[in-house]
């Protein structure tokens, strides 16, 4: 039997969802899309609200959704675009606290049911702390169904009053050349080149240029492993709050370092670096972590969070904010090819071991028509 009819039994009319995106953050943004795709392909309706500069980097119009352009903010006017999108929806799924928060204020007293996904952990210090329990409490009871990528993001969010929730399979697409191997058009010592790391190791980070992602971290690292010969170069691809004052101490310290930012060809970066780096990150999912491990790439991560769980033994683990213990890493990592082939093949096979697209789309399915079996006939 197929997908497709199965979602519009009996004559009911194709179930009508509306995805809310929040931060836009590369993790969320590209499940959004992945699961937009295999929505689409099931017969579902699909509008998804976000910035249209998401849609831009991400086209969600392209696998099928109708792009509604909603500002990141919960201001008046924002809530009334979400409330009007929201209209005729069967159901509706939010990514992130703040889109959970914002599809709440858009429901108001509306009955629809509302599902959230969380990516990453919240932080906040001082009077923000408090505020933000308020809104994890909020969104916590508003959903239906909460989904968490992680064990701990589910514990979160029973702790703040969800009635329901579970951990989500959330799989990444894996990029094309990756799967047929090389893009032909531009093979990975053309990327390489166009970096400045012809003729030197090329390190490749990912991520927000902001405080929890251990910047300073990786920047202390890379003063030590300058001394390398030849020195390796670490290109940083990402844009945030602390772009200038990373930029500032690289040239200071005439740290082997480039900020690249923002880039719609990461999955091609990571394929031709020697070695990736997460020197930390909030997201329970990281994306550069499951880049690299589908690329091949070994790679050299901050013990946070879910990441040990994520990686398994596919990763070289080091504590976080340990600057010494990173660039001792990544120093006797490019010494030693034989240590990074078995990281590649530990990667592959911990890789195999995460969910598809498919499982990801069937299990988030499964929750929608938990949530509208009532649904009426057409």
């Amino acid at each position: 039997m197929s997908h497709v009819s199965s979602h519009s039994p009996h004559g009911q009319a194709p179930l009508r969802t509306v995805q809310v995106l929040g931060g836009g953050s590369a993790v969320s943004s590209t499940h959004v899309r992945s699961l937009t795709s295999g929505l689409v392909a099931r017969g579902v309706r699909v509008t998804v609200c976000a910035p249209s500069e998401a849609d831009g980097l991400y086209d969600f119009t392209g696998v099928g959704a109708h792009h509604v352009h909603v500002p990141r903010s919960s201001d008046p006017a924002s809530v009334a675009g979400l409330r009007s999108a929201f209209a005729d929806a069967d159901l509706v799924h939010a990514h992130g606290l703040h889109a959970g928060f914002r599809a709440t204020l858009a429901l108001g007293r509306r009955t629809t049911p509302l599902v959230v996904t969380l990516h990453t952990r919240s932080y906040a210090e001082g009077a923000r702390a408090h505020l933000l329990r308020l809104l994890e409490r909020r969104v916590a009871k508003a959903a239906a169904v909460v989904l968490g990528t992680s064990s701990d993001l589910v514990d979160q969010a029973r702790s703040r009053g969800a009635r329901d929730a579970r951990l989500a399979a959330v799989a990444l697409p894996v990029p094309r050349r990756v799967v047929a191997g090389e893009d032909p058009d531009r093979p990975a010592s053309k990327v390489r080149a166009e970096l400045g790391a012809t003729e030197r190791p090329l390190l490749m980070t990912v991520g927000t240029l902001d405080r929890r992602r251990g910047y300073d971290t990786l920047l202390d690292a890379a003063r030590e492993w300058r001394g390398l010969d030849p020195a390796p170069l670490l290109v940083v691809a990402g844009e945030g709050p602390l772009r200038g004052t990373l930029q500032r101490r690289i040239e200071d310290e005439e740290l082997p370092v480039r900020l690249v930012g923002r880039r719609d060809d990461v999955s091609e970066l990571v394929a031709a670096a020697d070695l990736a780096l997460l020197p930390g990150g909030p997201e329970a999912r990281s994306v550069l972590a499951q880049q690299a491990l589908h690329a091949r790439v070994p790679l050299v991560a901050a013990a946070v969070g879910s990441l040990p769980d994520l990686v398994g033994d596919g990763a070289e683990l080091v504590p976080y904010g340990d600057a010494g213990a990173l660039a001792g890493a990544v120093a006797r990592l490019l010494g030693d090819p034989a240590r990074c082939e078995t990281l590649r093949e530990r990667g592959t096979r911990q890789a195999a071991t995460w969910p598809t697209e498919d499982e990801t789309v069937a299990q988030v399915l499964s929750v929608y028509d938990e949530l509208t079996q009532l649904r009426p006939l057409t």
